[in-house]
């Protein structure tokens, strides 16, 4: 029979790109989604078919981090093998605005969702494999390259709250014997990311610049240097965690590091545009505590996991402005043709 895997955050960036790689390898996928007044399955409406048809197998359950109740429902339903917790509010700038929402479904649903995991295999249910979605903002201040030793230093109510969710994964695994793993992942980017995370607000700027669609870009701090790598690359360490003997905690990234100014400058080169004439900086996209520099050390992902980055930093942006590129064309295509688009936001955020 084929592997069951259950997916928290389904529709985000790496839960679509882990659905693919799922379905693709067999599995039959269940996904969680809070139910909203919107669509909000873009991500993943490819991969779906109707359960009254032949294809790949992906299944949609409502439920929320929120709520214990229905991801026990869920949970007795599914009976899967796998389980992905990839769910957050993971935006670390609106974690300051929200920061107990954040705490609440990053920390506390993890907890819950751990805690459904144990009474599940305590009474009868079959032994399940965990993965949970660590993040490397949890190093926060720690000078680099950070790996699995480096001590944590959050600097954001995000951070502490994929702090606290992975000492209760260590703790879970520890006390009760469960099979989990914290993937602590470095940045990792793709034309589906959010448009209010900073490399795909630059990318999608720079096609909307391009198109004439839009004339400036406003940002942050210009010095943060991060390590970016491909979401399809990192999806696919998610997955090998799981099928290691046993359970450890490993860092996924590419060990480079480049600055937000790096990132500007080959996304804006992509389009023979000068970036200086249109990139603004706005205080309000500026953190309260900010975290300089991260650069990954994934040795021990290498080494026992085999797994490594395949996609390089500037593949990644050539490929991210490409595709934001054509999406302007299209807009600015209806745009002409008396047909306007809804306003879409590449200011927020940063």
């Amino acid at each position: 029979m084929a592997k069951r895997a259950l997916i928290t955050g389904v529709t985000g960036q790496d839960g679509a790109y882990l659905t693919e790689f799922l379905l693709a390898k067999g599995y039959e996928v269940h996904g969680l989604i809070r139910r909203a007044s919107l669509f909000n399955t873009d991500r993943i409406d490819h991969l779906y078919h109707d359960p009254h048809t032949s294809g790949p197998k992906l299944t949609l359950h409502y439920g929320d981090l929120s709520d214990g109740t229905a991801i026990s429902r869920v949970l007795d339903a599914v009976a899967p093998d796998e389980i992905y917790n990839l769910a957050a509010q993971s935006h670390v700038k609106v974690s300051f605005e929200l920061p107990e929402y954040t705490a609440d479904i990053v920390a506390v649903g993890t907890l819950r969702l751990l805690e459904i995991l144990r009474n599940h295999e305590t009474h009868g249910g079959k032994r399940v494999r965990y993965y949970q979605a660590g993040s490397s903002e949890m190093f926060g201040s720690a000078p680099p390259p950070q790996n699995e030793s480096t001590p944590f230093r959050p600097r954001s109510p995000y951070a502490v709250a994929k702090l606290a969710a992975h000492w209760y994964a260590v703790n879970y695994r520890e006390a009760y014997a469960l099979f989990i793993c914290n993937g602590i992942l470095f940045n990792h980017e793709s034309p589906k990311r959010g448009e209010t995370f900073v490399s795909r607000k630059v990318t999608r700027a720079v096609g909307r610049i391009k198109e004439g669609l839009q004339d400036k870009l406003f940002l942050g701090n210009l010095e943060a240097r991060r390590d970016w790598g491909f979401a399809g690359d990192y999806v696919e360490a998610m997955w090998l965690m799981l099928q290691q003997e046993a359970p450890d905690d490993y860092v996924v990234a590419t060990g480079e590091t480049h600055s937000v100014r790096d990132l500007v400058e080959v996304a804006f080169g992509e389009v023979d545009l000068d970036w200086r004439k249109h990139v603004e900086l706005d205080e309000r996209y500026l953190r309260p505590t900010e975290v300089d520099a991260l650069q990954g050390d994934a040795a021990k992902a290498r080494a026992k996991l085999g797994w490594k980055p395949r996609m390089q930093f500037r593949e990644l942006i050539k490929m991210m402005v490409a595709h934001d590129l054509d999406l302007a064309k299209r807009e600015s295509a209806l745009k002409k043709a008396g047909y306007d688009s809804p306003a879409r936001s590449v200011t927020a955020g940063g």
